[in-house]
């Protein structure tokens, strides 16, 4: 009985979709937000070496696997999609995804939920704030490890870069944990 030519068009099209699909694959996020998951070694190394601390040193795979999913992606003002998105998307779905935070969408709003900490203090997840065009608290970022920060720049999209960076750094403003949650929202 000879095969339909249909059926050769419908597995050509499977094995091709298949295929480039691998091509692309970005690190999943495994666990459910709140949890730290042990990362996979290829994100460990990979954010080992950007930020010149050690493997072991990369224990939230939520966390990394985030920012791998983000890293690159455009920044669009009042963005929130893999077309763009910006400083304070990025932390609002960050907190929200790796943390099972919700905190305010402002970077406005944001500062008002961080109890304030000294640069030394800062941990992992914590909110950095910085004062672009002479406003105050109109950039945000989140805190990683060993002076690191992830953020949405306006010029490179998503990016890691050092706290201390001097182009960065002379904007520097406050940071600190979230804490201070308005009524209706959840920590």
């Amino acid at each position: 009985m000879p095969v339909p030519r249909l059926y050769y068009y419908l597995l050509l099209f499977v094995s091709v979709a298949v295929l480039s699909s691998c091509h692309s694959r970005k690190a999943a996020m495994r666990g459910q937000p709140g949890d730290v998951v042990k990362p996979s070694g290829d994100i460990a190394s990979k954010y080992s070496e950007i930020m010149g601390v050690d493997r072991s040193d990369i224990q939230n795979g939520r966390l990394y696997a985030f920012i791998d999913q983000w890293m690159g992606t455009p920044y669009k003002f009042g963005g929130l999609d893999k077309d763009g998105i910006d400083c304070s998307g990025l932390t609002f779905l960050l907190e929200q995804q790796v943390y099972g935070i919700t905190i305010p969408r402002m970077t406005s709003k944001q500062i008002t939920v961080i109890k304030r900490k000294y640069e030394d203090e800062l941990k992992e997840g914590d909110l950095v704030f910085f004062d672009f065009d002479g406003k105050q608290f109109s950039h945000v970022g989140v805190y990683l490890q060993n002076g690191y920060v992830v953020h949405a720049s306006s010029r490179r999209g998503v990016i890691i870069v050092r706290l201390r960076d001097p182009s960065l750094y002379k904007y520097f403003s406050r940071a600190g944990s979230i804490e201070n949650l308005p009524t209706g929202m959840s920590n």
